[in-house]
């Protein structure tokens, strides 16, 4: 990257339009933003953007010599504004007493209100955080006071045509470049991500305003954020080529200086040490012409190699008749990994048939080594479907799998690929299953049966017939713990270290389904210390009895949302008390999506919103024991991530998890009444006996 200073730049060329003679500092203002802290959750806290919008000010007040009046400064910094270097320069100084929270209001009052009444001809825009794109594909910046079902934005898109309107005077402006920091993913279809429809409307479009706008990213891709070095990798780039011009170089220069950031990007991928590509939304420069045709204008990005005819007659044969499997979506993620490339910021898989998701795979930019993305994508369904269905990822069809390896095998040898690495083995978990049946002659007390579920399973204890009461359940299974830390037991099975249970699974009956099993104590540390069950593991309750009606719903639900690795906007349901009608069950039934939900219920509709989630085959329900719901509600406490590379719907016991420790540390008052319904119909061995 280079760093012309102040030296004239021998790409630099006159505007190829009136440049207004009078351009200088003295007329150039500019909003300049960072956004770092977020109400909606700390899950969204950033480190960088506001560090990137002061450096971005710096140049302006200083070697862009523009006066700190006419730049309005909008920070939300995670740390105290004054670690933040306000001493770069004098003018820089000037505005830490005149920067305002980046809030919804204080945006648009900036952008709407006092900037269009200032005379000038040149604005500026830059602005570092998050970004998402809506329906129609207006960029959504999120401001700092967004909060859970309410997203406070700035819609920049219909901002910026707003400013080509006659609501700015006619004279004032003729130039406006936006700088964008930020991602550009969909936002997800949820009730929790209301984003609402924000229009600025406008008034008559004045000819000859030209824009320029360069965002960090495509659509669909996230802008990398060097949390470390608290920089944007795009604002590094920019200001690189900034350097120390003055406004009037820097405004003339910014097509060709576009064009060097593009092509840095370009070198970064090629060498495989980024993916982003930072675009030109419009690619015109000052002119209104293009500048990205094929030629000296910059090349376009190199695509992957396709397909061959013969590859796809031999997917047909392959896929024909088949349903996504339930690696379908960790198959998509890992092909772009394989082949050097970013994976793509949306929410699950793109299509709903394997030959669909291999077109949208043969369609996309490969990385440097010329990959198909489709052959690792067959190459990791390959090596799943070889191992055992009770293996953690497994498919257990190896018929199917020794044919997928021979498709990839040819089609390596025919196009001359690279050799492809096996596929990293599913992680193994450990889960205590616990079994707990009413006995059949009605008689005080519990059946109950424990077994060990890993690489192999074991049994390990049952009540042999005779009846048992909840707290010698629980002492046994104390016990038990006790002897899988302390290593071999007594009947000779491996002990395993302490930590290796990671899971403890209750199957009950459906009248215990709120017994408060994440509460149980359990000894933990000197002088007869005690922890609650559910903060030393993952705690979830299964009711297996109550799914014999409801088996297919079931089986398909939960294989649907490990095909798009629970990241479809369909996998999660809220449902409230007004909702819970007689006919819930049927409709959450009705189709594959939803495949878990999370309740809102009062006390006395719980129990008929558990009937609805079992009669619907809902394989996964969260709620809170003894009804309502917490503050902000269970999708702020639970998945407030849906930012790029966060756990999706498939982390819910870790998550859970967490919030049962946030509650015993009093950071989370009434999580740890949360309860998580948490049944896979592919792990329902109970070796069963109970007598």
């Amino acid at each position: 990257m280079t760093h012309p200073g102040t030296r004239a730049d021998p790409e630099l060329q006159p505007l190829p339009l009136d440049l207004p003679a009078a351009l200088t500092p003295r007329r150039t203002f500019a909003l300049v933003a960072g956004v770092e802290r977020y109400e909606i959750s700390h899950r969204w806290n950033l480190r960088g953007p506001a560090r990137d919008a002061l450096r971005f000010a710096h140049w302006l007040t200083g070697p862009g010599e523009v006066p700190a009046a006419n730049v309005r400064l909008l920070l939300s910094p995670l740390d105290d504004p004054d670690r933040l270097d306000w001493t770069a320069s004098p003018a820089l100084a000037e505005l830490r007493p005149a920067y305002r929270p980046a809030t919804e209001a204080n945006a648009k009052s900036v952008l709407l209100e006092e900037l269009p009444q200032c005379d000038g001809d040149l604005l500026w825009i830059f602005w570092a955080g998050h970004g998402y794109l809506g329906g129609a594909g207006e960029l959504m910046l999120p401001c700092a006071d967004a909060r859970p079902g309410q997203i406070r934005h700035l819609n920049l898109d219909s901002a910026l045509r707003w400013w080509k309107t006659d609501l700015v005077k006619n004279r004032r402006f003729p130039l406006q470049a936006a700088l964008v920091d930020a991602c550009r993913v969909d936002a997800p279809r949820d009730t929790r991500w209301n984003f609402g429809s924000t229009d600025y409307g406008g008034g008559a479009t004045v000819p000859g305003r030209r824009q320029f706008r360069l965002y960090a990213s495509r659509e669909g891709e996230a802008a990398r954020n060097d949390a470390e070095r608290g920089a944007g990798r795009f604002t590094e780039a920019l200001l690189g080529e900034l350097g120390g011009r003055s406004v009037r170089e820097g405004v003339t220069g910014l097509p060709q200086a576009a064009r060097r950031i593009h092509r840095t990007f370009q070198d970064l991928r090629a060498r495989g040490e980024g993916w982003q590509l930072p675009q030109f939304l419009v690619d015109r420069d000052w002119d209104a012409s293009s500048f990205l045709d094929d030629g000296p204008s910059g090349p376009v990005p190199p695509r992957a190699a396709r397909l061959d005819q013969t590859g796809w007659d031999g997917l047909g044969d392959l896929f024909e008749g088949r349903g996504l499997p339930r690696c379908a979506y960790e198959a998509y993620a890992w092909a772009f990994k394989e082949a050097g490339c970013a994976t793509p910021v949306h929410h699950g898989l793109p299509a709903d048939t394997l030959l669909d998701v291999v077109a949208d795979l043969d369609e996309r930019q490969g990385g440097r080594t010329g990959m198909p993305l489709a052959v690792p994508f067959v190459h990791y369904l390959a090596d799943r479907a070889a191992r055992p269905r009770g293996a953690a990822g497994g498919l257990g069809d190896p018929d199917w799998s020794g044919r997928l390896a021979e498709w990839v095998r040819a089609t390596r040898a025919r196009l001359a690929l690279p050799v492809l690495r096996p596929p990293a083995a599913p992680a193994r978990r450990t889960a205590l299953h616990v079994r707990l049946e009413s006995p059949p002659g009605g008689e005080d007390g519990l059946l109950a049966r424990m077994w060990l579920r890993g690489e192999h399973t074991r049994h390990i204890w049952e009540s042999e017939g005779s009846p048992v009461a909840p707290a010698a359940v629980r002492a046994e299974l104390v016990r038990r713990l006790a002897l899988l830390a302390a290593g071999p037991t007594a009947d000779g099975g491996a002990g395993q270290p302490y930590e290796s249970v990671e899971r403890i699974e209750f199957h009950v009956p459906y009248e215990m389904l709120e017994t408060d099993f994440d509460q149980w104590p359990v000894p933990r540390g000197p002088a007869g210390r005690t922890r609650p069950l559910g903060m030393l593991y993952e705690v979830v309750v299964r009711c297996p009895q109550e799914r014999e009606d409801t088996r297919t719903a079931w089986h398909a639900k939960w294989r649907w949302m490990h095909a798009h690795g629970g990241r479809h906007p369909d996998t999660v349901r809220v449902v409230e008390d007004p909702e819970v009608t007689d006919a819930l069950g049927v409709q959450l039934g009705a189709r594959t999506g939803p495949a878990c939900v999370l309740g809102h219920a009062s006390a006395a509709r719980t129990e008929a919103l558990l009937e609805a989630v079992l009669e619907g085959g809902v394989p996964a329900a969260v709620w809170q024991r003894g009804g309502g719901a917490p503050a902000g509600g269970l999708p702020a406490r639970l998945s407030p991530e849906a930012l790029p590379g966060a756990p999706a719907v498939l982390g819910l016991p870790a998550r859970v998890t967490e919030a049962r420790r946030a509650a015993a540390g009093g950071a989370a008052e009434g999580a740890d009444r949360l309860v998580l319904l948490w049944d896979d119909p592919d792990d329902t061995i109970d070796l069963r006996s109970l007598a």
